[in-house]
């Protein structure tokens, strides 16, 4: 099936989510990755695929149309890839979370993904508990990032620190009560949730988070996360 027929089938109407499943778009050039994704997800009765495309310019194109919970984005493609997508769909549906589905384990791509919007990294080689565990904390408003992934980040943190070229200092741009939900965020929790943990309202967490955001130079939740990974808030 050529191109254009895959997004005909990709924007076809019916699918609006009506029956409470999350609704999911696939994007990778392999068709044989499309086929065994869709597959895999449809087992599970909490998610519906609403498409299924080959390239990024046509994962842009259907979110629009499909308006997906979870974009699986592969990073390598033709005509438009990964990166590029991730931002562009950011752009355009910031609502919209995005899951990188990818070979590429090196720090680089994780970095980049993350910074252009991603609000997960899961590796090709993930079983299928974790790509559904993945998916189900994206949806709940969470990030994901794969364990063997962020062993990774760890690990070029502490040889950086090692080799004396250690990114940013925490104590030199945090305040300790900023310290506090910059860790609270890259465990996961909501704002009303730290807001409850920390006796502070709501207003507050958002204060700080956007606070945090600008001091740090990130976009969104997953670079937070990254960041709080990389200087041992979390472990």
């Amino acid at each position: 099936m050529d191109s254009d027929q895959n997004l005909q089938r990709a924007s076809e109407p019916g699918s609006r989510g009506l029956n409470g499943k999350h609704r999911i778009l696939i994007a990778d050039d392999h068709t044989i990755m499309r086929e065994g994704l869709r597959a895999l997800l449809e087992s599970d009765r909490t998610l519906e695929i609403v498409g299924a495309v080959e390239n990024g310019r046509y994962a842009v194109q259907s979110v629009g149309s499909l308006k997906p919970d979870v974009v699986l984005m592969d990073i390598s493609m033709p005509h438009m890839d990964g990166m590029s997508a991730i931002r562009e769909i950011k752009r355009r549906a910031i609502e919209t979370k995005i899951l990188v589905l990818t070979v590429h384990k090196t720090e680089d791509y994780i970095r980049a993904a993350l910074q252009a919007g991603a609000s997960g990294y899961v590796l090709k080689d993930a079983s299928r508990a974790e790509l559904l565990f993945a998916i189900q904390c994206l949806v709940a408003g969470k990030t994901f990032i794969s364990p063997a992934v962020s062993d990774r980040i760890v690990t070029g943190y502490l040889h950086r620190e090692h080799s004396g070229t250690t990114v940013r200092s925490l104590s030199d741009t945090l305040t300790a009560r900023e310290k506090q939900v910059l860790k609270l965020i890259a465990e996961g929790r909501r704002n009303r949730e730290i807001a409850t943990y920390l006796y502070i309202s709501v207003k507050t967490v958002e204060k700080h988070r956007s606070n945090l955001m600008q001091k740090l130079s990130v976009h969104n939740t997953a670079a937070l996360t990254t960041f709080a990974i990389e200087n041992g808030l979390v472990t």
